[in-house]
């Protein structure tokens, strides 16, 4: 039996139990592997009979107009994908929808969003949503779903490429911003983490894709942007300050899969040890 057979059954066991519709949530960062976990357990489960959906986090973004005023008042958030840059009310609505689907008429159907990374010249934009008419579980992944605020004394002496003073006051007011994302995690029923042995590997299977997709003769990164695209988003949520303790808390983590170099899986963890 694979893993992702395993967790597609001890996610239906955990639906069954809820006797509601189920939200699973999946944490991983750059290369993780977590958009193709998602999709391959989502497609054991209907295999075994359930309605499911997949929702990323990217689908929440904010429409591009929004953003480029978002953009405006704040110079720093020149990459989409940070706290600030997401709908949050939009996916609580989803959210809510889809847990309290089991008390309305299955065929209202639910609204998924969707997020076209291929618009505006790879600015991206709302596309057109997808409509489902009814879902058991839905598997709700991200770079930082489940993510909550640190103590700010950790931005005192944080790790690199937190180094300026202007780089630390960033990682303060992205972390601030992580609260507006609270009531979203508390409706996430259970969450998996994906956990890289080094969380530096993000770099080196960043510039993997991109190799792979300039061979293919698609423009793509040089591997200095691509080292500044990933710093840029560890300025925001060091995986150290964030991630690191985080697996160690089980109120909020359900299970945490280390992943190897060459993007295996290894040790599964109930409670992780030693974090």
């Amino acid at each position: 039996m694979t893993i992702y057979q395993k967790l597609a059954r001890e996610i239906a066991e955990n639906h069954q139990k809820m006797g509601r519709s189920f939200i699973q949530g999946i944490l991983g960062g750059q290369g993780t592997g977590k958009t193709t976990l998602a999709a391959s357990v989502s497609a054991i489960l209907e295999q075994m009979g359930y309605r499911t959906a997949c929702l990323s986090l990217d689908d929440l973004y904010k429409t591009y107009c929004d953003r480029m005023i978002l953009l405006q008042q704040d110079s720093r958030l020149i990459w989409r994908g940070p706290p600030g840059t997401h709908d949050v009310e939009l996916g609580l609505a989803v959210l809510d929808e889809i847990r309290n689907s089991h008390n309305n008429n299955p065929q209202n159907p639910i609204t998924i969003p969707r997020f076209d990374k291929s618009l505006h010249n790879g600015a991206g934009d709302r596309s057109n949503p997808e409509i489902i008419p009814h879902i058991d579980i839905l598997l709700f992944e991200g770079w930082f779903v489940g993510v909550r605020p640190i103590d700010a004394a950790a931005f005192n002496n944080p790790p690199p490429p937190i180094i300026t003073v202007s780089d630390k006051t960033f990682a303060r007011d992205i972390n601030r911003e992580l609260t507006h994302y609270l009531p979203l995690w508390e409706r996430i029923d259970n969450l998996i983490v994906l956990y890289p042995q080094d969380y530096r590997y993000s770099v080196q299977w960043r510039k993997q894709a991109e190799h792979q997709m300039k061979a293919t003769g698609k423009p793509g990164m040089t591997d200095m942007q691509i080292e500044e695209f990933v710093n840029y988003f560890w300025r925001a949520l060091h995986p150290e300050l964030f991630i690191k303790p985080l697996i160690s808390l089980p109120e909020y983590v359900n299970l945490v899969i280390e992943i190897n170099a060459d993007h295996s899986f290894g040790k599964i963890h109930r409670e992780y040890p030693n974090a």
